[in-house]
């Protein structure tokens, strides 16, 4: 089994007839999934998604994958395919298409349907559409394209082959082999079994839930679930789940049809999506049942249904705001239920846990995965994923999609099944397919991308950093004057701390040490400003460390009069 090594050098020159794969996001994390393959002097790219900030990232909105890689060959890029809509695969898009428009866009209906809503969004216009589903063969360069159905926690998913001179990869995706679908569209084994005996010289598979051993429940497991929260429920019930999550609205749709109840979507994504899906099919809505969330507040509680978003905690969403009492007009009873028919995604615990504990203050019932099966997987757990190696029979793995654990897990299923070369990589790490055999050939630029309001990429992981202090251990500013002619102290220190103990402290003490600092260093010829900030800043910061066990940002002005 191969490794990523953190001293690899760039990557040669592709061979003749070499397939070359360079994941650029989603290896090493839950997200931002994309990856780069380049044959005959041409680049193909599946999935172009964000990454969902944590708390280390303060400030950040989004984090998107490194686009340096190619950003100087986006002219050869046949297209982009997009496996399906899920914002950790379609979110990116409109920042890669800001640097080329017209890179034609592959997907099947759904997720261009959810892709030109976010495109709008961005004030993008993209003319150049191939919409395909399970069957269809495209043909883009010198890449043939075959798509597969493949079920997940989103409608109209696919995996993709992509076949070469090199050979053919099958990159599942984001997949679970759920054999009673809501939607009756199975993942199709067959297809998978058929490229299998054509020869699969590199098979990409979902990592996600390759820890959980197992087969993943099926999506109508959940239905009596939810059946029975709406029964024992005597007031008002509120589901959160993601905006995307269509076979989870669909179920409650239909419980509310079922228990007589009326429904409202609140948040402005989950209005947006639903309206797509209905409007293409994918989601039923039986008549009657969807009022507008300000009418249904006037009907009696135990009548009254809400569709929110917020199921993961995140601070400006409709359930968060609910929970803290500041939404317009959906405000928390005694006796209310609140159904979170969600996963945890890893990093978001503490945001739902405050969530929860909110809407128990106000008497709510919160009902979610820790107490109740109200969500399943849209991931193929370890058993499917084994039945898969098992019916494709690769040449060579690489797993993808998610953390080094998953993939480290996943790598080990393969090599259970008898596959012997299983590459393990990570965003920016090369693979070539030469020969048949893939191996690591190097590695290129890929960091993080942080979106920060209208700013792409001018965050730092310093300026992260600095923000992490100051929000941890807040700032002390010092402002000192100096004599331009004698070189001695003017005017100062003048000192104020923020955002920690040390507010309202006089700091006669190291005003002292300041000015007996400053004298030394200027009496030793240091006469630069710069050069005396810093003398500020070691005595300053020497002093909090040893009396206060603190380290705050220390902000220094010399100003020389």
């Amino acid at each position: 089994m191969s490794h990523p090594h953190p001293e690899l050098s760039a990557p040669p020159a592709l061979p003749a007839n070499g397939l070359r794969v360079i994941p650029l996001g989603g290896l090493g994390e839950v997200g931002r999934n994309m990856t780069v393959f380049e044959y005959d002097g041409r680049l193909l790219i599946v999935d172009c998604g964000v990454l969902f900030p944590e708390d280390h990232h303060p400030g950040v909105d989004l984090i998107l994958p490194d686009f340096a890689a190619i950003r100087d060959r986006l002219d050869d890029v046949e297209a982009l395919v997009l496996t399906h809509g899920h914002e950790d695969h379609i979110g990116a898009t409109p920042y890669l298409l800001r640097e080329r428009q017209d890179i034609p866009l592959v997907g099947s209906q759904l997720t261009l349907a959810l892709l030109d809503s976010k495109l709008r969004e961005h004030r993008l216009r993209q003319t150049v559409h191939h919409q395909v589903r399970e069957g269809d063969v495209l043909t883009l360069g010198p890449f043939e394209l075959e798509f597969v159905a493949v079920n997940h926690s989103i409608p109209d998913a696919l995996a993709v082959a992509i076949r070469t001179g090199a050979g053919m990869v099958l990159h599942t995706g984001d997949f679970k082999m759920d054999q009673l679908p809501l939607d009756r569209r199975i993942t199709d084994l067959r297809a998978f079994a058929r490229l299998g005996e054509e020869g699969v010289d590199l098979f990409l598979t979902d990592s996600t839930n390759a820890e959980t051993p197992g087969f993943t429940p099926t999506e109508k497991s959940i239905t009596p679930v939810i059946s029975e929260v709406f029964r024992e429920s005597k007031q008002r019930i509120i589901v959160a789940c993601f905006a995307s999550h269509i076979h989870r609205v669909q179920q409650v749709l239909d419980a509310a049809v079922e228990h007589d109840r009326k429904v409202a979507y609140v948040g402005r994504s989950m209005v947006r999506n639903m309206a797509i899906a209905r409007d293409l099919g994918y989601l039923t809505v039986p008549p009657g049942v969807m009022v507008e969330a300000k009418e249904l507040a006037t009907l009696p509680p135990e009548r009254q249904v809400l569709v929110s978003t917020g199921s993961q905690g995140e601070p400006m969403s409709a359930l968060s705001r609910i929970a803290q009492r500041n939404h317009n007009f959906v405000h928390i009873e005694e006796g209310d239920t609140v159904l979170l028919a969600s996963s945890l995604i890893p990093g978001n615990e503490n945001a739902v846990y405050r969530v929860i504990n909110g809407l128990s203050r106000w008497g709510a019932n919160v009902v979610h995965k820790g107490n109740a099966h109200v969500h399943v997987s849209g991931h193929a757990s370890a058993g499917e994923l084994l039945y898969c190696y098992n019916i494709v029979q690769p040449r060579n793995v690489l797993p993808v999609h998610g953390e080094i654990r998953h993939m480290l897990a996943n790598a080990a299923l393969a090599r259970q099944t008898g596959i012997e070369n299983v590459v393990v990589a990570e965003d920016g790490v090369v693979v070539d397919l030469v020969d048949g055999v893939a191996s690591i050939v190097g590695k290129v630029e890929c960091g993080y991308v942080f979106v920060d309001g209208s700013s792409v990429g001018d965050i730092t992981e310093s300026d992260l950093k600095d923000r992490r202090i100051l929000g941890e251990e807040g700032f002390i500013s010092i402002i000192v004057v100096v004599d331009s002619v004698t070189g001695k102290v003017s005017a100062g220190p003048e000192i104020h701390a923020r955002g920690n103990a040390l507010e309202g402290e006089t700091f006669d003490d190291v005003k002292k040490m300041v000015v007996k600092a400053l004298d030394q260093a200027i009496a030793d010829g240091n006469t630069d400003a710069y050069q005396l900030q810093q003398t500020v800043r070691r005595t300053v910061g020497r002093w909090v460390s040893n009396t206060h066990r603190r380290r705050p940002m220390i902000i220094p002005v010399v100003v020389e009069a």
